[in-house]
């Protein structure tokens, strides 16, 4: 195989084993992975990542499938590790193009039948449970999951064996001796796969720049319980609604300081409801409605709400904004962040930092605050698991580039010779002879576009990006079929053009050019709708830059009478 660009390849030796991300390898979020082997391949998770300001109008992105779509006969089926929306996200939107068989725990599979429930796929879409800790075949790939703990119920590692090799893709981990929900990390079957050999080990990068080891939740839960003691009204409390552990945590502490815990945002129902469906949070109360939490007085509630990272729509940032239908903050009232700051949205949390304040709320995070603790392995826990696994390859994944090659580095200090860093759309040959990224498919993103998918790198995203900057014209002609103009040209200008004096004399000037082109053109040109149409186009953009430095998008209406 050479070094190049395909778009037809499929490993076909049964000696030959490749890893190809298509997403989350070079940032954080948007995890789809692909193996190849005996000219079959395998997906692990399905995730997306989410809008911010230089994508508007866009929530969610994910990895433009296109290089599997045009081998999903071969493609034989998608295993998700854990129910993180950046690992299981985009499966309603990419399903209906790969439709193949789901592998998952029950935890995550509930989370996942919900979401094709909402897409109208489920009676479509084929999901396996497969039990923890369990082995189970798909196609050529013998597969096992591994226990790990994570921020979330039922987080797995996969054994990935085949007749080239072994490889161990981690997902999500950390080490957590109290995870508070579900089983600690299984030690003895990361050493007993080392003991085995293997080829590759696929792993987590997210801490590989933080030094020794992440903390518990049992000391989240430690210094919550302390915290809460301290504020005299009301209390609410920002976190990851898959975080079930963090979930019970606060219904614990509210209810030793004498509050009801309320759920405040749809992702916090619908996560709690698939934990209580599946076996957990059995002895946690039934929590309140953001409707009767209303009535509660101020020092006998708490809020659990969702918007920890600044989402727009989430429940928190409504509330600071004062668009919340059910539920304020006032002054004196106390919010935590029991959560970190993901790369990319510092922004958006520091705009409703400053929102609660000028509300005379108090904010409390996790930089003065023992309030969270992360769910991935600083660089302590990722050398225990070198050490337990050894492979002979190390493959930092689920990270932006300096935490790619941090990991990398730490991998080689571990005596892992070989740790390549990859980015989206390596195709790396792990056996034989490998490692060495033998090709470079195409890859990219696609965006939900309102109820469609869309390129995120396409036309209607760059003319949304230019309409940012510098508005939009729009001008309406009328000719007659000779090319004559029959009125006055109509103009808008959003973004661009206001109701002031100044506007109206700009928008007439305008108006003056877009004449003046249109009555200079040849009589053949005028009566070619293209020719006319890019003329005035030419003539309003020409115009608004000696104006006023903008050259907008122009659309222009043309009508034909006669």
């Amino acid at each position: 195989m050479n070094d190049r660009m395909v778009d037809s390849y499929t490993p076909r030796g049964k000696d030959e084993l490749v890893f190809l991300p298509l997403g989350g390898t070079g940032e954080i979020g948007m995890n789809l992975n692909l193996y190849g082997h005996a000219g079959k391949w395998l997906m692990i998770d399905c995730g997306v990542t989410f809008g911010d300001d230089t994508t508007p109008g866009i929530e969610l992105i994910m990895a433009d499938p296109a290089f599997i779509n045009a081998r999903s006969k071969d493609l034989v089926g998608m295993v998700l590790t854990h129910g993180h929306e950046d690992h299981i996200g985009a499966v309603p939107y990419l399903w209906p193009k790969l439709k193949c068989p789901i592998y998952a725990t029950r935890f995550t599979a509930a989370l996942v039948r919900e979401k094709l429930s909402r897409a109208g796929l489920l009676a479509q879409a084929k999901i396996t449970e497969i039990d923890l800790s369990a082995r189970f075949n798909v196609g050529p790939f013998d597969l096992e999951l591994v226990t790990l703990t994570h921020s979330i119920p039922e987080p797995n590692a996969v054994i990935i064996r085949t007749k080239a090799g072994t490889v161990l893709h981690t997902g999500d981990w950390k080490l957590d001796p109290t995870p508070l929900i579900g089983a600690s990390t299984d030690e003895a079957a990361l050493k007993r796969i080392g003991d085995e050999g293997v080829l590759a080990m696929v792993c987590d990068s997210t801490n590989a720049l933080v030094e020794g080891h992440t903390g518990s939740e049992q000391d989240v839960r430690a210094s919550l319980l302390d915290m809460v003691g301290g504020f005299k009204n009301r209390v609410a409390i920002a976190c990851f609604a898959s975080n079930v552990a963090r979930v019970q945590t606060l219904a614990e502490v509210a209810a030793a300081h004498g509050r009801q815990a309320a759920l405040i945002g749809r992702s916090l129902w619908r996560v709690t409801e698939a934990a209580r469906a599946t076996g957990y949070l059995a002895d946690t109360a039934d929590f309140v409605t953001e409707h009767d939490a209303r009535f509660l007085p101020r020092d006998k509630v708490l809020l659990i709400c969702t918007g920890s990272q600044g989402e727009p729509r989430a429940a928190l940032p409504r509330i600071a904004a004062g668009t919340h239908p059910n539920t304020e903050l006032d002054p004196g009232d106390a919010v935590i962040f029991s959560s970190r700051i993901i790369p990319g949205n510092e922004k958006a949390i520091g705009r409703l930092h400053n929102q609660l304040v000028l509300r005379g709320v108090e904010v409390l995070t996790e930089r003065d605050h023992m309030v969270h603790v992360s769910g991935h392995p600083a660089r302590g826990e990722l050398v225990r698991m070198y050490q337990w696994v050894r492979p002979r390859i190390s493959v930092p994944t689920h990270g932006e580039p300096r935490h790619l090659v941090a990991h990398a580095a730490l991998a080689r200090s571990c005596q892992i010779n070989d740790a390549p860093v990859l980015t989206n759309g390596d195709m790396l040959l792990l056996a034989p002879n490998g490692p060495k990224v033998v090709a470079k498919v195409p890859n990219g993103r696609l965006a939900v576009d309102g109820i469609r998918l869309v390129p995120l790198d396409g036309e209607s995203m760059r003319d949304r990006h230019r309409m940012l900057s510098s508005g939009v014209a729009v001008v309406s002609l009328v000719l007659d079929g000779n090319g004559a103009l029959l009125a006055e040209p109509q103009l808008s200008g959003p973004g661009i053009l206001t109701d002031s004096d100044e506007d109206r004399a700009l928008m007439l000037a305008v108006i003056d050019s877009v004449i003046d082109a249109v009555e200079a053109m040849p009589r053949p040109r005028k009566r070619d709708d293209a020719e006319v149409r890019a003329t005035a186009a030419h003539a309003v953009r020409k115009t608004l830059n000696e104006k006023r430095g903008k050259k907008p998008p122009t659309e222009v209406h043309l009508v034909r009478v006669g």
